[in-house]
Protein backbone atom coordinates (compact mmCIF):
# COMPACT_ATOMS: atom_id res chain seq x y z
CA UNK A 1 0.00 0.00 0.00
CA UNK A 2 1.24 3.34 -1.20
CA UNK A 3 1.89 6.49 1.47
CA UNK A 4 -1.20 8.21 -0.06
CA UNK A 5 -3.79 4.89 -0.22
CA UNK A 6 -2.34 4.32 3.73
CA UNK A 7 -3.66 8.06 4.12
CA UNK A 8 -6.75 7.56 2.45
CA UNK A 9 -7.54 4.74 4.20
CA UNK A 10 -7.21 6.30 7.67
CA UNK A 11 -9.42 9.29 6.43
CA UNK A 12 -11.94 6.87 5.07
CA UNK A 13 -12.00 5.09 8.96
CA UNK A 14 -12.30 8.05 10.81
CA UNK A 15 -14.87 8.99 8.65
CA UNK A 16 -16.96 5.65 9.55
CA UNK A 17 -16.19 6.22 13.12
CA UNK A 18 -18.26 8.99 13.11
CA UNK A 19 -20.80 8.00 11.36
CA UNK A 20 -21.38 4.69 13.01
CA UNK A 21 -22.57 6.15 15.66
CA UNK A 22 -24.38 9.44 13.83
CA UNK A 23 -26.33 6.51 12.02
CA UNK A 24 -27.12 4.29 14.56
CA UNK A 25 -27.42 6.19 17.79
CA UNK A 26 -24.87 3.60 19.53
CA UNK A 27 -21.52 4.50 20.45
CA UNK A 28 -18.97 2.14 18.45
CA UNK A 29 -17.48 0.32 22.18
CA UNK A 30 -21.61 -1.03 22.40
CA UNK A 31 -20.90 -2.83 18.80
CA UNK A 32 -19.79 -6.69 19.66
CA UNK A 33 -17.67 -8.87 17.37
CA UNK A 34 -21.03 -10.34 16.16
CA UNK A 35 -23.72 -8.40 13.98
CA UNK A 36 -27.20 -9.39 12.75
CA UNK A 37 -28.24 -6.93 9.84
CA UNK A 38 -31.76 -6.95 8.81
CA UNK A 39 -33.93 -4.62 7.41
CA UNK A 40 -36.54 -4.68 9.77
CA UNK A 41 -37.25 -3.27 12.98
CA UNK A 42 -39.28 -5.98 14.31
CA UNK A 43 -36.27 -7.51 14.37
CA UNK A 44 -34.26 -5.62 16.33
CA UNK A 45 -37.52 -4.83 18.96
CA UNK A 46 -37.75 -9.02 18.91
CA UNK A 47 -34.02 -8.78 19.90
CA UNK A 48 -34.41 -6.33 22.49
CA UNK A 49 -37.36 -8.03 23.91
CA UNK A 50 -35.53 -11.20 24.53
CA UNK A 51 -32.03 -10.08 25.93
CA UNK A 52 -33.85 -7.50 27.89
CA UNK A 53 -31.01 -4.58 26.23
CA UNK A 54 -31.75 -0.85 25.02
CA UNK A 55 -32.63 0.08 21.82
CA UNK A 56 -30.75 2.75 20.22
CA UNK A 57 -31.39 4.99 17.26
CA UNK A 58 -35.05 5.73 17.31
CA UNK A 59 -35.36 8.90 14.99
CA UNK A 60 -32.09 7.91 12.98
CA UNK A 61 -31.68 5.85 10.26
CA UNK A 62 -30.74 2.58 11.33
CA UNK A 63 -31.52 1.30 14.70
CA UNK A 64 -29.38 -0.56 16.49
CA UNK A 65 -28.72 -3.33 20.03
CA UNK A 66 -26.11 -5.05 21.49
CA UNK A 67 -26.94 -8.45 24.18
CA UNK A 68 -24.86 -8.94 27.52
CA UNK A 69 -22.92 -11.36 25.12
CA UNK A 70 -21.87 -9.03 22.87
CA UNK A 71 -24.15 -9.65 19.50
CA UNK A 72 -25.40 -6.82 18.06
CA UNK A 73 -27.86 -6.25 15.30
CA UNK A 74 -28.99 -3.38 13.36
CA UNK A 75 -31.60 -2.73 10.49
CA UNK A 76 -30.10 -0.47 7.81
CA UNK A 77 -33.29 -0.17 5.89
CA UNK A 78 -33.91 -1.31 2.52
CA UNK A 79 -31.78 -1.57 -0.92
CA UNK A 80 -28.29 -1.87 -2.13
CA UNK A 81 -27.29 1.54 -1.23
CA UNK A 82 -28.31 0.95 1.71
CA UNK A 83 -26.61 -2.15 2.22
CA UNK A 84 -23.68 -0.60 1.33
CA UNK A 85 -23.56 2.12 3.95
CA UNK A 86 -23.94 -0.51 6.90
CA UNK A 87 -20.78 -2.20 6.00
CA UNK A 88 -18.95 0.62 5.06
CA UNK A 89 -19.86 2.44 8.86
CA UNK A 90 -19.16 -1.47 10.55
CA UNK A 91 -15.51 -1.22 9.16
CA UNK A 92 -15.37 1.31 12.01
CA UNK A 93 -15.87 -1.67 14.84
CA UNK A 94 -14.43 -4.75 12.20
CA UNK A 95 -16.39 -6.89 13.82
CA UNK A 96 -15.50 -10.31 13.50
CA UNK A 97 -18.42 -11.71 11.18
CA UNK A 98 -21.78 -10.27 10.06
CA UNK A 99 -25.11 -12.41 9.10
CA UNK A 100 -27.86 -10.92 7.23
CA UNK A 101 -31.07 -11.70 8.37
CA UNK A 102 -33.30 -11.08 4.99
CA UNK A 103 -36.55 -11.80 2.78
CA UNK A 104 -35.97 -12.64 -1.03
CA UNK A 105 -38.47 -13.91 -3.55
CA UNK A 106 -38.06 -17.15 -4.46
CA UNK A 107 -37.83 -17.95 -7.97
CA UNK A 108 -38.01 -21.88 -8.54
CA UNK A 109 -40.89 -23.78 -7.99
CA UNK A 110 -39.17 -25.69 -5.63
CA UNK A 111 -38.96 -22.69 -2.95
CA UNK A 112 -41.85 -21.70 -1.06
CA UNK A 113 -42.84 -19.33 1.17
CA UNK A 114 -41.58 -19.68 4.68
CA UNK A 115 -38.38 -21.78 3.22
CA UNK A 116 -35.05 -20.66 3.96
CA UNK A 117 -31.97 -20.02 1.49
CA UNK A 118 -27.78 -20.19 2.51
CA UNK A 119 -26.41 -18.33 -0.60
CA UNK A 120 -23.85 -20.17 -2.13
CA UNK A 121 -23.00 -16.25 -4.49
CA UNK A 122 -25.01 -13.41 -5.29
CA UNK A 123 -25.43 -11.95 -8.68
CA UNK A 124 -24.17 -8.54 -8.85
CA UNK A 125 -27.64 -6.59 -10.64
CA UNK A 126 -27.77 -3.45 -8.23
CA UNK A 127 -24.75 -1.75 -9.54
CA UNK A 128 -24.01 -0.43 -6.15
CA UNK A 129 -21.29 -3.13 -5.72
CA UNK A 130 -19.86 -1.62 -8.79
CA UNK A 131 -18.34 1.22 -7.13
CA UNK A 132 -15.78 -1.41 -5.03
CA UNK A 133 -14.77 -4.36 -7.27
CA UNK A 134 -14.61 -5.04 -10.75
CA UNK A 135 -17.38 -6.26 -11.91
CA UNK A 136 -15.51 -9.60 -12.53
CA UNK A 137 -15.28 -10.63 -9.05
CA UNK A 138 -17.71 -12.65 -7.78
CA UNK A 139 -20.10 -12.03 -4.22
CA UNK A 140 -19.50 -14.40 -2.24
CA UNK A 141 -20.32 -15.36 1.62
CA UNK A 142 -17.92 -16.04 4.13
CA UNK A 143 -17.91 -20.40 4.10
CA UNK A 144 -16.90 -20.78 7.45
CA UNK A 145 -19.86 -18.34 8.62
CA UNK A 146 -22.34 -20.21 6.26
CA UNK A 147 -21.44 -23.51 8.15
CA UNK A 148 -22.27 -22.31 11.75
CA UNK A 149 -25.69 -21.74 10.34
CA UNK A 150 -26.09 -24.55 7.92
CA UNK A 151 -25.09 -26.82 10.80
CA UNK A 152 -27.90 -24.92 13.26
CA UNK A 153 -30.31 -25.51 10.43
CA UNK A 154 -29.46 -29.17 10.63
CA UNK A 155 -30.06 -29.19 14.60
CA UNK A 156 -33.46 -28.30 14.12
CA UNK A 157 -34.51 -30.62 11.17
CA UNK A 158 -35.42 -27.33 8.95
CA UNK A 159 -35.03 -27.90 5.37
CA UNK A 160 -33.14 -25.50 3.88
CA UNK A 161 -32.02 -24.64 -0.34
CA UNK A 162 -28.62 -23.58 -1.56
CA UNK A 163 -28.70 -21.45 -4.67
CA UNK A 164 -27.63 -18.01 -6.11
CA UNK A 165 -29.35 -15.27 -5.56
CA UNK A 166 -29.51 -11.99 -8.05
CA UNK A 167 -29.77 -8.92 -6.64
CA UNK A 168 -31.24 -5.77 -8.12
CA UNK A 169 -32.02 -2.53 -7.16
CA UNK A 170 -35.33 -2.61 -9.08
CA UNK A 171 -38.43 -2.75 -6.36
CA UNK A 172 -41.21 -2.96 -9.11
CA UNK A 173 -40.03 -5.52 -12.03
CA UNK A 174 -42.40 -8.01 -11.86
CA UNK A 175 -44.71 -6.97 -14.77
CA UNK A 176 -41.43 -6.61 -16.64
CA UNK A 177 -41.53 -10.19 -18.77
CA UNK A 178 -37.86 -9.22 -20.40
CA UNK A 179 -36.60 -8.75 -16.73
CA UNK A 180 -38.44 -12.05 -16.46
CA UNK A 181 -37.03 -13.55 -18.95
CA UNK A 182 -33.26 -13.22 -18.10
CA UNK A 183 -33.97 -14.20 -14.34
CA UNK A 184 -34.83 -17.42 -15.52
CA UNK A 185 -31.54 -17.89 -18.10
CA UNK A 186 -29.80 -16.90 -15.14
CA UNK A 187 -31.18 -19.96 -12.94
CA UNK A 188 -31.37 -18.33 -9.69
CA UNK A 189 -32.75 -18.98 -6.83
CA UNK A 190 -34.44 -16.32 -5.38
CA UNK A 191 -34.24 -12.12 -5.43
CA UNK A 192 -33.34 -9.19 -3.25
CA UNK A 193 -31.75 -5.96 -3.24
CA UNK A 194 -29.17 -6.51 -0.36
CA UNK A 195 -27.21 -9.88 -0.52
CA UNK A 196 -24.53 -9.06 -3.76
CA UNK A 197 -23.95 -5.35 -2.07
CA UNK A 198 -23.32 -6.71 1.39
CA UNK A 199 -21.12 -9.71 -0.27
CA UNK A 200 -19.20 -7.23 -1.62
CA UNK A 201 -18.79 -4.51 0.20
CA UNK A 202 -17.93 -7.08 3.11
CA UNK A 203 -15.55 -8.40 1.25
CA UNK A 204 -13.85 -4.96 0.28
CA UNK A 205 -13.79 -3.85 4.18
CA UNK A 206 -12.21 -7.40 4.76
CA UNK A 207 -15.45 -8.29 7.03
CA UNK A 208 -16.36 -11.69 7.04
CA UNK A 209 -20.18 -12.18 6.01
CA UNK A 210 -23.14 -14.62 5.35
CA UNK A 211 -26.56 -14.46 4.67
CA UNK A 212 -29.47 -16.31 5.68
CA UNK A 213 -32.70 -15.73 3.66
CA UNK A 214 -36.35 -16.37 4.43
CA UNK A 215 -38.40 -16.23 1.17
CA UNK A 216 -41.16 -14.32 1.77
CA UNK A 217 -42.79 -14.09 -1.86
CA UNK A 218 -43.18 -15.77 -4.99
CA UNK A 219 -43.24 -12.53 -7.30
CA UNK A 220 -43.00 -14.85 -10.64
CA UNK A 221 -46.70 -16.18 -9.79
CA UNK A 222 -49.02 -13.20 -10.04
CA UNK A 223 -51.16 -14.80 -6.60
CA UNK A 224 -47.29 -14.56 -5.58
CA UNK A 225 -46.80 -11.11 -5.38
CA UNK A 226 -46.07 -9.23 -1.95
CA UNK A 227 -48.86 -7.62 -0.48
CA UNK A 228 -48.93 -5.90 2.80
CA UNK A 229 -51.22 -8.99 4.45
CA UNK A 230 -48.69 -11.68 2.92
CA UNK A 231 -45.98 -9.92 4.32
CA UNK A 232 -47.66 -9.75 7.47
CA UNK A 233 -48.32 -13.61 7.59
CA UNK A 234 -44.70 -14.52 6.56
CA UNK A 235 -43.73 -12.05 9.64
CA UNK A 236 -45.85 -14.28 11.91
CA UNK A 237 -45.27 -17.24 11.09
CA UNK A 238 -41.60 -17.36 10.47
CA UNK A 239 -39.36 -14.17 11.37
CA UNK A 240 -39.11 -15.24 15.26
CA UNK A 241 -37.91 -18.57 13.65
CA UNK A 242 -35.61 -16.57 11.42
CA UNK A 243 -33.97 -14.31 14.10
CA UNK A 244 -33.99 -17.56 16.34
CA UNK A 245 -31.27 -19.28 14.21
CA UNK A 246 -29.23 -16.10 13.02
CA UNK A 247 -29.46 -15.55 17.39
CA UNK A 248 -27.55 -19.23 17.80
CA UNK A 249 -25.23 -19.28 14.94
CA UNK A 250 -23.59 -16.41 15.69
CA UNK A 251 -23.29 -16.80 19.45
CA UNK A 252 -21.85 -20.21 18.72
CA UNK A 253 -19.19 -18.84 16.84
CA UNK A 254 -18.33 -16.34 19.48
CA UNK A 255 -18.36 -18.83 21.97
CA UNK A 256 -16.12 -21.47 20.28
CA UNK A 257 -16.11 -21.52 16.96
CA UNK A 258 -12.84 -21.39 14.97
CA UNK A 259 -11.61 -18.16 13.77
CA UNK A 260 -12.86 -16.75 10.49
CA UNK A 261 -9.94 -15.41 8.24
CA UNK A 262 -10.37 -12.71 5.27
CA UNK A 263 -7.68 -13.14 2.95
CA UNK A 264 -7.10 -9.99 0.75
CA UNK A 265 -5.14 -11.13 -2.65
Amino acid sequence: MSEKQAENSIDRLQIARDWLPRYTGMPIEAFGDYVLLTNFDYYVRQFADRFNCEIHGYGKPMQAATNQDGLSIVNFGIGSANAATVMDLLSARDPKGVLFLGKCGGLKNSTEIGNFILPIAAIRGEGTSDDYLLPSVPALPSFKLHKFVSEGLVRRNLEYRTGVIYTTNRRLWEHDDEFRRRLHAMTCIGIDMETATLFIVGHYNQISRGALLLVSDVPTTPEGVKTEASDNAVTKNWVDLHLEIGIEAMSDIGAGGEPIRHFQY
